[in-house]
């Protein structure tokens, strides 16, 4: 494979990881997130501080130790947090990653806005990355499966459709979200450290708003809720780019009207469920 082809598979699997990562919070649970790209800049910049501290730990290490800060971040912030609903908590969660952004920004031992420079890939070819990026993906979708069946998978569905309803069956929805937000920053924590020793160099514009968004727009488009389909939209809007690098003024005009015309055709996203009208339920 030619390097080009193998930079594509590794950067485009790291947002596929991203993408299923903000799937399992805004999929599973039903809860709207709009600063998913602080926990990647958590993770990314945990893993670069630990890597230039103590450069004897070993990769796998440094990918553990920035998913497991980012989780925990996660749940320190869920009980005032996941009290709020809707717009609200899309607000809450939006302040935060303006927050993280500008205290990367801010901060001297980040590297303030030039971030920071020269972190170790750990002798580690472009094609090295490739596995421990994909069994971490991997990892994810697994988690996301098992989410998505058996009770747990019953009880968010539940959560998700009439939260009080599910209170009065008995179902306690503030444990289930924490999981589901702390299982979403712990892998978005470990995309970061991984992206960090990639490109070995990370600055805090690459964790910023319109990261989040793309983000979100990659699991809407795919489909909330399912395994693969955060997989499919992060692929499709990741590699749009470069079948559009002729019109890249345009670019950002393709994105509005594919977002749109899924948006009225496919509102449930590309592998979404199609929801059966009450006539088709009774016919069936």
């Amino acid at each position: 494979m030619s390097a080009y082809i193998i930079h594509l598979i590794n950067l485009g699997g790291i947002y596929i990881l991203l993408a299923s990562s903000l799937n399992i919070i805004v999929g599973y649970a039903g809860l709207i997130s709009l600063g998913h790209a602080a926990f990647f800049g958590i993770g990314a910049y945990t893993s670069a501080l630990l890597a230039l501290e103590f450069p004897q730990l070993p990769f796998f290490v440094l990918i553990a130790c920035a998913g497991v800060f980012s989780g925990l971040i996660a749940l320190i912030i869920s009980p005032p947090a996941l009290k709020l609903k809707d717009e609200y908590l899309a607000v809450v969660t939006l302040g935060l990653g303006i927050i993280v952004e500008l205290f990367l920004k801010n901060s001297d031992f980040t590297g303030g806005p030039d971030g920071i420079f020269g972190l170790p890939n750990f002798g580690l070819p472009p094609s090295g990355f490739i596995a421990y990026i994909w069994i971490i993906l991997l990892l994810c979708l697994s988690v996301s499966w098992k989410l998505s069946r058996g009770q747990v998978g019953l009880n968010l569905t539940a959560i998700k459709e009439n939260e009080f309803t599910a209170q009065t069956l008995g179902i306690s929805p503030f444990p289930l979200k924490a999981l589901c937000f702390a299982l979403s920053a712990l892998f978005a924590g470990c995309a970061g450290s991984l992206y960090a020793h990639y490109i070995t160099f990370i600055s805090p514009g690459a964790f910023g708003l319109h990261t989040s968004i793309l983000l979100l727009c990659m699991v809407v488009l795919g489909g909330m809720g399912t395994v693969l389909g955060p997989a499919l939209g992060a692929a499709a809007l990741f590699l749009l780019p470069e079948l559009l690098q002729k019109v890249a003024d345009y670019q950002e005009l393709v994105y509005g009207l594919l977002l749109i015309i899924t948006l009225i055709f496919r509102p449930q996203g590309l592998l979404g469920k199609t929801r059966k009208t009450k006539k088709n339920a009774q016919a069936a």
